[in-house]
């Protein structure tokens, strides 16, 4: 077995490394033989960033939360049945956040908790913003959510699978431009949220009514769109639109906080 190559990225004085923290936590902590061993899931979230610093080489780095509250935000209160389904966080687990976020700090990795706003959003946020300064930012996650804000200065990294989910990527899993990929999920919805999506609109006919049509307005005017899409879209638009905003991420948070206080350091042994 061959070395694992290094993460590659543009010769940039900033490298922001986001770390989409519960995703990362839950996919180690249920890979665990008991769910109870919240020190084996430090032990292994740890190992985990360290080869992640090892690889990056960040020269900022911070990792985002999800609040632990009822309430789902702005999408919930737009759509009520958003993530009702969802398997809620194991108790040992939750119980467990707190010492897996004092391992992480003594890495020299701060946490960025959310207050009411989901942890996408913020995310989102601070990596387009930084991305539009033309610096450099990596988001770990295997949450394909994220390709919507790719660009020249933005990539996400799915640690897990050992890839990038970037522009060839799309290209493969939807076949649609980056730009259109809230159009995709407000036709065809996202699986786990509760957002169904058009009844009997599949990924297929996402891609080819997208493929004729910038977004939905124009589809739903388009008189040319064929007639076994155009009878399976009336009547949903509302519903469509309602799907397409609840899928896109927000990056105009108030986030509270300047780049100098996501700086890396190599922690004191």
């Amino acid at each position: 077995m061959g070395l694992r190559p290094r993460f590659l990225f543009y010769v940039m004085s900033i490298h922001l490394v986001i770390i989409d923290a519960l995703n990362l936590i839950r996919r180690v902590h249920s890979a665990q033989p008991d769910e109870t061993d919240i020190q084996r899931t430090i032990e292994t979230t740890t190992r985990t960033l360290k080869r992640i610093l090892n690889e990056s080489e960040p020269s900022h780095i911070i990792a985002v939360f999800d609040h632990q509250q009822q309430m789902r935000g702005w999408r919930e209160q737009r759509f009520p049945q958003y993530k009702q389904n969802r398997k809620p966080m194991p108790e040992a687990l939750a119980l467990g956040l707190d010492s897996i976020q004092q391992a992480w700090w003594d890495l020299g990795i701060d946490s960025l908790l959310s207050e009411g706003d989901e942890a996408d959003d913020l995310v989102a946020t601070l990596a387009v913003k930084l991305a539009n300064q033309q610096h450099q930012v990596t988001i770990i996650s295997t949450d394909k959510g994220y390709c919507q804000l790719l660009s020249p200065t933005l990539r996400i990294r799915d640690y897990f699978q050992h890839r990038w989910l970037d522009n060839s990527f799309v290209e493969k899993e939807f076949a649609v431009q980056i730009s259109q990929l809230p159009d995709y999920w407000g036709l065809t919805g996202i699986s786990g949220t509760g957002l169904s999506g058009v009844p009997g609109i599949g990924p297929k006919a996402a891609r080819e009514i997208l493929a004729q049509n910038i977004g939905l307005e124009e589809a739903f005017a388009n008189q040319e769109l064929p007639e076994k899409y155009k009878k399976k879209i009336t009547g949903q638009e509302e519903h469509a639109l309602l799907c397409r905003e609840l899928a896109s991420l927000k990056t105009d948070l108030e986030l509270g906080f300047n780049l100098q206080d996501l700086r890396w350091s190599q922690p004191a042994s």
